[in-house]
């Protein structure tokens, strides 16, 4: 996949239209379980409606001028959910509650049973996305231990094997999507922050084993949360990044320009293409060239232009798509901009 210096992405998802999916209820946090009520479309029509929907997505990417797009993940209600949910082992209908360290209840998958894919979850997407597009494409799944981190074990022995099981069911799928056309599989990892200790024991093998044996490039994208969820000031460091140099992802994605992170960190993936977060999705202004262009050269005081990938921060879902489109459209007039410069 020979690409221009400076690639533009996305990190995933892309705003889902109001007619589709009722974004108040969205906006209440980030589902572990299945929440069909979120749909406004009859249970028949919906994957027509979907299907509708993202090839606007599709095409909102394409008149920006992202370079590698995706299918905006149209018909996720949220990054994990819906392939968590797809596995056998796993009790959809009895979820369990779990409280956080703030005191908030949420539901997540109760896992009863040996964690096993019987099914492809996300094939047609890539199928459909490969259909519509003639640019690279990337697609993305939910990690092995943030799927882990997200689930109640009532099954293993402790939650290193159950994640080992779910790296299997995430390699299984990942191998399907390479075969219909995935020219970039993406892992989502943002739960490597929430736990460093147990990063430290497991996640490496546990990533490790859900890439093995693909061919394309592989990307592994972690964050400090979705900018309209997490209201807190986020850290300016990651707690579990320097380890990532041991994964056989051959891109580390980040949230970078929300956060002002300290860039110095990007010494510890020497080997490693960086896709760095340079549209900051907490301000509800399209960013500006000139910010963007900043962020991109401090970058490239890190990381040469030829390992270097320029994305937002994080998933786009929770913005207004005028917005979004715009930030996309920015980043792809400051990459030109600073490739102008690099000639």
């Amino acid at each position: 996949m020979a690409q221009q210096v400076l690639t533009t992405t996305v990190v995933g998802s892309y705003p889902q239209p109001d007619w589709l999916l009722d974004r108040g209820m969205l906006s209440k946090g980030v589902p572990r379980v299945r929440m069909r009520a979120m749909w406004r479309v009859a249970e028949e029509f919906l994957e027509q409606a979907q299907d509708d929907a993202t090839i606007v997505a599709i095409r909102d990417m394409e008149r920006a001028g992202i370079d590698v797009i995706s299918d905006g993940e149209i018909r996720r209600e949220s990054y994990s959910n819906r392939f968590a949910t797809a596995l056998d082992g796993v009790d959809v209908d009895q979820p369990a509650v779990i409280t956080d360290r703030n005191g908030n209840q949420t539901q997540v998958p109760r896992v009863i049973g040996p964690i096993r894919r019987t099914r492809p979850v996300e094939l047609r997407d890539m199928q459909f996305l490969r259909r519509n597009t003639d640019r690279p494409a990337k697609i993305t799944l939910p990690g092995p231990f943030t799927l882990a981190q997200q689930a109640k074990n009532e099954h293993y022995r402790d939650i290193e094997e159950m994640a080992m099981d779910f790296a299997e069911a995430v390699n299984a799928e990942a191998h399907d999507l390479q075969d219909a056309g995935a020219d970039v599989i993406q892992l989502d990892e943002p739960w490597l922050r929430n736990d460093p200790e147990a990063a430290k024991r497991y996640a490496v093998p546990a990533i490790n084993r859900a890439l093995a044996g693909l061919t394309v490039p592989t990307a592994l994208h972690l964050c400090f949360g979705y900018a309209a969820v997490v209201k807190h000031q986020k850290p300016t460091g990651y707690s579990f990044l320097p380890q990532l140099a041991g994964t056989i992802a051959t891109q580390i994605s980040i949230e970078a320009a929300q956060p002002r992170l300290d860039l110095g960190v990007l010494a510890d993936l020497a080997g490693k293409t960086i896709i760095l977060g340079v549209l900051d999705l907490a301000d509800p202004a399209i960013d500006t060239v000139e910010q963007v262009t900043t962020r991109i050269r401090a970058g490239l005081a890190r990381v040469p232009a030829e390992r270097l990938i320029l994305a937002p921060d994080c998933g786009m879902k929770y913005l207004p798509r005028d917005t979004a489109f715009g930030k996309l459209s920015t980043l792809t007039a400051s990459a030109r901009a600073v490739r102008a410069q690099l000639a």
